[in-house]
Formats: C-alpha cells, sequence, structure tokens
C-alpha cells in the first residue's frame, strides 16, 4: 500500500512538471527564435520479485521476469532545435538564421551569450544591437569586432546589408564596402545550451564553442517559433488525464488505508 502511495506520488509531481513545460511552450508560440522544451521522464528504481515465498514467472534460467517500480520522475528538459518558420519583415535590421547555428551577441558586461532571435536594431551610438541592448558580434579580417561603441563605423537601419554568408557591407560613397562577417556560433552537443532568459543562451560548462558552417543569413527575414500548438495541446490533455489517473489512485488508496484503520478498531 505504501509503495502504491509513493507511485502515486511520484507520477503526480513528473506529470506536474510536465504541465509546466507544455505551458511554458504554449506562452512562447509567438517569441521569435523561441525553441520549444521537451519533459523526458525516467524510472525510479526497480525491484526484482525474486525472492522466497514469492509466486511469480521466471525465464528459461530460473530467473524472476517480475519487477516491481517506484515510480517516474521528470529528467533533464531537452531543447528542440528544429528550426522555425521565417517571416518576411522587410526591415533591413531583421535576420534570420537558415541552418545552425547562433547569433552571437556582446552583453554589456562584456560576456558573450548566443540567441536565435533576429529582430535587433541600431541605437544611437551607431552599433546594432537587440532588444535587450546586446551588440551583435560582427568580426572582420582580424577577429577584431568592429560593431562597438566608439568604433570605426556608424550603423543605421538604411546603410548596411547582410549577405546570405553574413558578410556585412556599409554604403559609401563609391559603392558598398565589406566590413566583415556576422559571427555565427555553434555548440558542440544537442543539449549543450543554457537558457539564461530574454531569449539568450550560455554554453555549458566545458561546452566547446565553435564556427557554424551550415548556415544561410536572411536579411529583413525573422524566425519565429518552432512550437507546434497541435502538438502541446494533444500532450497537455494526455498529462492531465495522466495527473487525474494518478490522483484517482492516490484517493483509492487513502481509501483503502481508512477501511484498513476501522477494521482494526
Amino acid at each position: 500500500m505504501l509503495r502504491l502511495l509513493w507511485n502515486s506520488q511520484s507520477s503526480m509531481m513528473a506529470q506536474q512538471e510536465k504541465l509546466d513545460c507544455i505551458s511554458n511552450n504554449i506562452a512562447n508560440v509567438n517569441t521569435n527564435g523561441y525553441k520549444k522544451i521537451n519533459a523526458n521522464f525516467k524510472d525510479l528504481v526497480y525491484e526484482s520479485l525474486d525472492r522466497n515465498g514469492y509466486p511469480v514467472s521466471s525465464d528459461k534460467n530460473g530467473k524472476s521476469i517480475l519487477q516491481n517500480g517506484t515510480g517516474v520522475r521528470l529528467g533533464e528538459w531537452t531543447r528542440d532545435n528544429m528550426q522555425g518558420g521565417v517571416t518576411n519583415t522587410n526591415l533591413p535590421t531583421d535576420l534570420a538564421i537558415d541552418g545552425t547555428g547562433y547569433f552571437e551577441v556582446v552583453q554589456p558586461d562584456g560576456s558573450k551569450a548566443y540567441t536565435r532571435t533576429g529582430n535587433f536594431l541600431t541605437d544611437s551610438s551607431g552599433t546594432i544591437v537587440d532588444q535587450g541592448g546586446n551588440r551583435l558580434s560582427i568580426v572582420d579580417a582580424q577577429g577584431n569586432n568592429i560593431n562597438r561603441v566608439n568604433g570605426p563605423y556608424k550603423f543605421n537601419r538604411n546603410n548596411f546589408n547582410v549577405d546570405d554568408k553574413g558578410v556585412v557591407t556599409i554604403k559609401g560613397s563609391t559603392g558598398n564596402v565589406p566590413l566583415g562577417k556576422v559571427k555565427i556560433a555553434n555548440v558542440v552537443g544537442d543539449n549543450s545550451m543554457i537558457s539564461i532568459g530574454d531569449s539568450l543562451f550560455m554554453p555549458k560548462p566545458g561546452a566547446q564553442v565553435v564556427q557554424s558552417n551550415d548556415y544561410s543569413v536572411m536579411q529583413g527575414y525573422l524566425e519565429l517559433s518552432n512550437v507546434d500548438m497541435a502538438t502541446e495541446m494533444t500532450d497537455m490533455l494526455v498529462t492531465q488525464r495522466a495527473f487525474q489517473l494518478s490522483s484517482s489512485t492516490l484517493k483509492t488508496a487513502d481509501e483503502m488505508w481508512q477501511m484498513a484503520n476501522n477494521l482494526r478498531k
């Protein structure tokens, strides 16, 4: 009976976390560049019933084939990096990545972060920034970031172009002048990024950041969220039913305990 109660409680906690995950995805269905989160379950300890006095079935080697589980728990949340759709905005400061990788941005404290959200702006200092004021990394042939305060070039929404390879050119008196390249980075490993909020990511400790080579930059476009509402609603209904079943099991176990206590009286 105690095992039944424990199994039901652990299952309810896991299903509740699953619902939290689904709610987070639904809340970000209209967030540009958002990547959905998947919640994965893991089994808790299994106990073999191969003990004296237990009438259990056995395999051909005489070993018990029955096990008694102790419930489930939620494993690590994993991010689905499948690309979302793109939409044409006709804004020259909007950029989308078709392929793998992340835009590298420099935060106010000088640390680097990564994002798939490409709705950039130009600020009063003439640099290209994201919605949080983090500056897009544009590196020249020597690897220096030219998109910085008091940098050699001043950007506005109408004086620069970005080609499909990420090469940035600025309009000059004699035509477009190549300046550098938008830095598109990737991390080795499918789940090596940690979300730090505001659509920004940081690599996990020890994760290797490399230059992405499988991408195309699309100027005037934005990547949409990869959340599929039909899938999320279906998962939510299934999870709610599972939670309800565990709740009913817990209620039944409690009633059985109540009956046993009344018999003792």
